[in-house]
């Protein structure tokens, strides 16, 4: 079995019984390790100590006045974040669990940073065995931005924060055309070198086409049927559309604001110009399993799910959707 998302962390955590990923010392004390917290030269005593004692003992409680002693404002603020996040791992058995509180209840109050490392931990846990590099490829939308762009008939999504890179020379026309600096090297995931994404997949340097009816459209739909699995305990069938016609929209999901915005024009009655129209990513029809009650409004009928991109040309996937959105959410495997 080949390896992927070494990044991730994921050999520093444990599985429990159900499948869930255990919070270890090692985890943590990789946290510890992120340049954000870790404490530069000039730093003052309380910083430095308190750095020191965490990495001795990840799980000591921390004290408001330890933060507080600090002298520099920023780091005030990135332990104060940091110490509320650990603590809120700490008090929930598995990532998963924690993960599913703070999408219920207090998403707003956590950095996108940390939720989109608790993501990219989950999805490489649901993941782990699957041999698809499509798949694993379609799941990195789900906790990095995508830059999307049109380009001979295919609809391409790259990695935002590769773009951003720097280099040298543009190295193909794909580079220059997406404008990311040169010598980031950029190359569209393909049949023929697939296979170069085991040794590239912490680089996210591949961009996937996600035009409907190809092959990254279809990807998109399994991870999303293998997170709600693994997330809601609750089978998910995933259908990619090219277009809906004609279809009550009895239930409908966005995969992120834009999609939710779509969704709620269709939902309204309201007609989508062409610019809207042209934002649309990805359209597709999930149908949930029989164990739905009997009192829920789409009890045998789908959900129709929206992924759309940003006026300038960003997607912005928000996983949690799925689990507050889908009438399923009962039913969380972890909570």
């Amino acid at each position: 079995m080949r390896d992927f998302w070494l990044s991730c962390g994921h050999h520093l955590t444990d599985r429990d019984a159900g499948g869930g990923l255990l919070v270890t010392d090692a985890l943590l004390k990789a946290y510890l390790a992120r340049p954000e917290l870790r404490p530069p030269p000039e730093a003052c005593t309380a910083e430095q100590g308190l750095h020191a004692a965490l990495l001795a003992d990840p799980r000591r409680p921390v004290g408001a006045g330890e933060i507080a002693a600090m002298t520099d404002a920023e780091a005030r603020e990135n332990w104060g974040l940091m110490i509320a996040f650990r603590d809120h791992l700490l008090r929930h058995r598995t990532l998963e669990a924690a993960y599913l509180d703070l999408v219920g209840r207090n998403i707003g109050g956590t950095p996108p940073l940390f939720l989109d490392q608790l993501v990219h931990l989950i999805l490489r846990n649901i993941l782990d065995g699957c041999d698809d590099p499509f798949v694993l490829r379609a799941a990195e939308l789900f906790f990095r931005p995508q830059r999307l762009t049109a380009h001979g008939g295919a609809l391409l999504a790259a990695d935002e924060e590769t773009i951003a890179g720097a280099g040298a020379a543009p190295l193909s026309p794909l580079v220059s055309m997406l404008g990311i600096p040169p010598g980031a090297q950029i190359d569209v995931l393909s049949d023929e070198n697939a296979d170069t994404y085991w040794g590239r997949s912490d680089r996210f340097d591949m961009a996937l086409d996600l035009t409907a009816g190809r092959r990254g459209s279809a990807a998109v739909g399994t991870v999303v049927e293998r997170w709600v699995k693994h997330m809601l305990s609750r089978d998910a069938v995933v259908e990619p559309l090219k277009e809906i016609r004609d279809v009550p929209l009895t239930w409908y999901v966005g995969l992120d604001a834009e999609g939710t915005r779509i969704g709620d024009a269709l939902w309204n009655g309201e007609p989508l110009d062409e610019t809207a129209q042209r934002r649309v990513v990805g359209l597709f029809r999930l149908t949930l399993g029989d164990r739905a009650p009997a009192a829920t409004p789409v009890r045998g009928e789908p959900v129709y799910l929206f992924l759309a991109m940003t006026p300038g040309k960003v997607l912005r996937v928000k996983p949690q959707n799925l689990l507050t959105g889908l009438p399923a959410r009962h039913a969380a495997a972890f909570a």
